[in-house]
């Protein structure tokens, strides 16, 4: 097998739009969260789940130590959800982890800042700031981008 690195300097490039997951997600879907302890704000109509929080909603999966959820004016569903410490975002067969993410749930986009890594098989993609598409199936990785290809052959 032959191996190389490939690498972008960020003078280079400061964007890269590359596929992400093979599953389009479908925002009309139950959403499931687990977690170790939850705390409700019946005046701003938010929850904050904490500790080994778990989001399930289809294929995609969100973990992260902290997740604020934020309902929508009417309370009648959620509005967006933003997550903190050690987060991570898998929409297989692709993984991304990064500081601090914000899930806008009608939109079906993901905002990822901070230390952003998405693994795409055996490649690599960092930046400041990733943003994806989970309906679309695509994101966006912008600042500081660094790619690793790991292509595979003879």
């Amino acid at each position: 097998m032959v191996t190389s690195a490939f690498s972008v300097s960020a003078q280079e490039a400061q964007e890269a739009q590359v596929a992400f997951g093979a599953v389009k997600a479908d925002p009309s879907l139950p959403v499931e969260v687990t977690s170790e302890k939850l705390n409700v704000n019946q005046e701003d109509g938010s929850a904050e789940f904490l500790g080994d929080v778990i989001v399930i909603q289809g294929e995609m999966r969100l973990t992260a130590e902290r997740v604020l959820v934020i309902y929508n004016e009417e309370r009648s569903g959620i509005e967006r959800m933003e997550a903190t410490e050690d987060v991570v975002l898998v929409s297989p067969p692709d993984a991304a982890e990064g500081d601090w993410a914000e899930y806008t749930i009608d939109s079906g986009e993901i905002v990822m800042k901070g230390n952003v890594l998405l693994t795409q098989g055996p490649s690599t993609i960092s930046g400041d700031q990733m943003n994806a598409d989970l309906t679309a199936g695509t994101a966006t990785m912008t600042g500081n981008v660094k790619t690793i290809l790991q292509p595979g052959g003879n």
